[in-house]
């Protein structure tokens, strides 16, 4: 129990800006361990998103309330799963070979594609968690665990998404400024098995409220499908911003669908 806490830990300091015990270090063991408690790290900023968001919801409007929550949210992580989307837009964007696209993903300025690209993001993620709201109005207690199961399960779920590329692709360089590295060398079926339990369960427990929820592990899996196909093409693998990208892209993807089942099933 002693060395999961500080695998937790290694994970929760890695992914978060949330204080950690003085004790947790870059240990590369522990970090390539630490992949399997990546989908948990989704329900603490899934959680920390929806507090935001509700404590606000009675002070403002729910539109309002909505970006305090995105803001909580970023906060938590460093923006680091954002970087990753901005770097990805302007490698691939302004990238036509394997070596030019990870020069550009490794600069730290963002370019012109980058700076659209999480605007996009933003407005896009926005607008839609406006319509989760709107559709499921915060009136019972049913419909408040609703929505926080819906921030904490989307923010799970695409991390679960994400890192499962790292169980089937190899990456793309060996680079150590790089921010998925450490996890990136090697894993065992723990990884995998702790990666899908923490990463479905919150969609379960969601589905108990309506079972059809489940169908958008397809949609979110077709995301992280085509993306880690589209990154095997042009980089011959993947790096920790397309790790990042995945996430965002595919949390995106769980919100549309999850509003397309409201409407048409």
């Amino acid at each position: 129990m002693k060395k999961q806490l500080h695998i937790f830990f290694t994970a929760l300091m890695f992914y978060t800006r949330i204080p950690c015990p003085k004790n947790i270090d870059h240990n590369p063991d522990y970090l390539n361990k630490a992949s399997r408690y990546f989908p948990l790290i989704g329900w603490i900023v899934g959680g920390i998103s929806f507090l935001a968001f509700y404590g606000a919801s009675f002070l403002v409007s729910a539109s309002a309330a909505i970006i305090i929550g995105m803001i909580a949210g970023i906060l938590t992580t460093g923006a680091f799963h954002e970087d990753g989307f901005a770097d990805v837009c302007d490698g691939f964007g302004g990238g036509w070979t394997k070596e030019k696209i990870l020069l550009i993903m490794k600069d730290s300025a963002i370019g012109a594609y980058g700076a659209i690209g999480v605007v996009l993001l933003f407005l896009l993620k926005f607008q839609l968690l406006s319509e989760l709201v709107t559709i499921e109005t915060i009136t019972t207690q049913q419909s408040v665990v609703t929505i926080l199961l819906l921030f904490i399960a989307g923010h799970s779920i695409s991390r679960l998404a994400a890192i499962s590329i790292v169980f089937t692709h190899e990456y793309s360089r060996e680079d150590a400024t790089s921010k998925s590295k450490p996890i990136a060398k090697n894993f065992t079926w723990k990884e995998v098995l702790g990666s899908f339990f923490f990463g479905l369960l919150p969609l379960l427990v969601l589905s108990y409220f309506q079972y059809q929820l489940l169908l958008v592990i397809i949609p979110v899996f077709l995301a992280r499908y085509f993306l880690a196909r589209y990154f095997q093409k042009w980089i011959d693998g993947y790096t920790g911003d397309c790790l990042g990208a995945t996430q965002q892209v595919c949390e995106v993807i769980f919100y549309l669908s999850v509003i397309a089942i409201w409407k048409f099933i």
